[in-house]
């Protein structure tokens, strides 16, 4: 039992990590667009200045969306195809842990029942959604959606890595029908 209670913690934090280290996609598209005609791009400057993030990390997001429309052959034009946007939303969420117990274990007291001690935890993290659009430059229309969630590093040291991550794992997504 001693071992249990040993080894819990770590299993805990194991899977902490390993469950806030992933991002979840997804995208959607206009059905009708002819994704292959598009070799050309650039960003939506009034669609990205309205995005509610610092201009650090906006820079550290175009950064890695140019690398990746890069690799897959695209073009940064001044009359280009497709026009890139994002979007940015946060949410803080809080996380109580209690390692007691319980009322019925062990620990001190003086009743039948020994009400336990509890060590409660309290931790914060950031759950952040980026959104990226591809918009075609003739029509104005939206063609192509890719959406990122996961938990953001406050860590600057692991921030650029992990914002690097995101754009990777949505762009995965693009063309539509050619996803790995």
């Amino acid at each position: 039992m001693k071992n249990l209670f040993r080894v819990l913690p770590i299993l805990m934090v194991t899977f902490l990590m390993t469950s806030c280290s992933s991002v979840k996609v997804a995208s959607d598209y206009d059905r009708a667009a002819d994704f292959n005609s598009y070799k050309t791009f650039a960003f939506y400057k009034t669609g990205i200045d309205k995005a509610e993030i610092s201009d650090l990390d906006k820079r550290r997001i175009l950064r890695a969306i140019e690398a990746e429309m890069m690799a897959k052959g695209f073009t940064k034009s001044e009359n280009p195809d497709l026009l890139v946007s994002i979007f940015t939303k946060s949410r803080e969420k809080i996380n109580v842990y209690n390692n007691g117990f319980g009322p019925y274990g062990y620990g001190w007291g003086w009743s039948p029942w020994y009400w336990g001690s509890f060590n409660q935890q309290v931790s914060t993290s950031t759950e952040g959604s980026l959104y990226i659009d591809l918009i075609d430059a003739n029509k104005k229309e939206l063609v192509w959606q890719g959406i990122g969630r996961g938990y953001i590093s406050q860590d600057m040291n692991q921030k650029e890595e992990r914002i690097k991550e995101f754009v990777m794992k949505i762009m995965e997504k693009y063309p539509p029908g050619m996803e790995n």
